[in-house]
């Protein structure tokens, strides 16, 4: 090992955990999709019992990966799993897609909430937005490239604040919105039919999103392999009692034919409640949110870019560990490098957050199933493997996640344009890079020596499990 390098090490506290999950689910979507998703339900219970489910969903998913993460925690999470379970190339086209589209493309969407937002509060002019959007990418990569520490305060400081500004928005809602009026809480009109609520549940599922970056974390955390578990369990039920709250709140305060006829339907709340200053204090919160959100991505994504550098001939670069830093530093800079330029991409097509959504969100799905699937393939493959925490139910649980994740992919293709083939383009080009990849790998087992051969290179994986 060069002088400066590291590996892993179990650092993170249980609440530094939770709020890195918290941080990344509870981000600028609820502030925009409860509006949406209004507009598909007949009723404020219809609504309500959407997010119920989507938290269920959710939790569904977390059992999941509760027992991947603490049978094998790994700074690879999905990766590793689908590298054993199915195989060198899922293994190599999901680490591409996180190195090009899912954390890269996450971390470019938030950026331009951020961006949109603090352009409201202090306006830099034609391209502030975009402006804005890059110094958040600059500043979060040169935060955590300073140490896992530094990474981790910052996170707790910044979703400590994200909750009660959320806190805030719900006693707001219940206690000092004004009463509605007989017409202004007569229920939305909208189709009840299977196709109108399966889209509410997109836009749930989606404002859910982002839970399983844990699993990337798995091999830092401080105690038993089960507290990774429990740490995301316990992070899915605040997250999903919040997002109940506040649409309790955006309910009482706006009403459903309210909340679906809203552009901003927390600023709309804010506004009913405390007048114009609501709109700033709101600004504020939604730009906290989009911050804490991309500094947890920051975090997890450049996990897998290591582990990935760990295993490959073509990236082997970004398998370093900054001893000092206890972070992959190089792998940060090539994500912050990627992000900003999709970020330029956005701007280019003057419509940076639809794009970054259409984007990220088929090819997100689809590897999402594929880790269902790794999970059911591994209980057939590795049964003596320790099991700190199984999942109940099974094979109930994961058919059930797979059929959700299935669902999801279908409609993110249905209902998304061409930024969606632009992601799935770019992850065709990882076909291309495997098939050198392979090549080259064959190349160097063949000019190895017999016993370099007998030893496949995932064995440099397992120094963390």
């Amino acid at each position: 090992m060069k002088r400066g390098e590291g590996a892993p090490s179990p650092s993170l506290r249980v609440v530094d955990v939770m709020a890195l999950t918290v941080g990344i689910v509870l981000g600028a979507g609820i502030f925009k999709a409860p509006s949406l998703v209004a507009a598909q339900s007949a009723s404020g219970e219809a609504m309500l019992l959407t997010w119920l489910l989507g938290g269920v969903a959710s939790l569904v998913g977390a059992l999941c990966y509760a027992e991947l993460a603490s049978a094998w925690p790994h700074p690879g999470g999905d990766y590793h799993y689908l590298y054993r379970a199915l195989g060198k190339g899922p293994a190599f086209l999901f680490a591409w897609a996180r190195l090009t589209v899912i954390p890269t493309g996450s971390i470019a969407l938030l950026a331009f909430v951020f961006g949109d937002y603090a352009t409201q509060l202090f306006p830099l002019g034609p391209y502030s937005s975009p402006l804005y959007a890059t110094a958040l990418v600059v500043g979060l990569t040169a935060v955590n490239i300073a140490g896992l520490r530094q990474g981790t305060r910052t996170q707790n400081l910044l979703t400590a604040l994200e909750v009660l500004g959320v806190g805030a928005v719900i006693i707001v809602g219940l206690l000092f919105t004004p009463a509605l009026g007989p017409a202004e809480a007569a229920p939305a009109p909208a189709a009840s039919s299977g196709t109108a609520w399966g889209l509410a549940m997109v836009f749930v599922l989606l404002t859910y999103g982002g839970w399983n970056e844990v699993a990337y974390l798995s091999s830092e955390v401080r105690g038993s392999r089960r507290t990774i578990a429990w740490s995301l369990l316990a992070s899915i039920g605040l997250v999903t009692a919040l997002y109940l709250l506040v649409n309790v709140a955006y309910l009482r305060g706006l009403g459903l034919a309210g909340m679906a006829d809203s552009e901003a339907v927390a600023a709309d709340l804010m506004q009913r409640a405390v007048g114009s200053g609501g709109a700033l204090v709101l600004s504020v919160l939604i730009a906290i949110s989009a911050l804490t959100s991309a500094n947890a991505t920051v975090l997890t994504g450049a996990r897998t870019h290591y582990a990935f550098g760990r295993d490959s001939v073509l990236f082997n670069g970004l398998g370093r560990w900054h001893a000092k830093a206890n972070g992959p530093s190089r792998a940060l800079l090539v994500q912050g490098a990627i992000t900003l330029a999709l970020v330029g991409l956005g701007t280019l097509t003057r419509q940076g957050f639809e794009t970054m959504v259409e984007y990220t969100a088929p090819v997100f799905w689809l590897f999402f199933l594929l880790t269902g699937v790794s999970l059911m393939v591994l209980r057939v493959r590795e049964p003596a493997a320790p099991r700190p925490f199984r999942v109940p139910l099974y094979p109930l649980t994961p058919l059930l996640f797979i059929g959700i994740c299935a669902y999801v992919l279908y409609s993110s293709l249905a209902f998304t344009g061409l930024g969606a083939l632009a992601g799935l383009a770019v992850l065709g080009t990882g076909g291309v890079l495997l098939a050198v990849e392979t090549a080259r790998t064959r190349r160097a087992t063949t000019a190895a020596s017999p016993k370099a051969r007998s030893s496949p290179r995932l064995q440099r994986t397992k120094e963390a499990t």
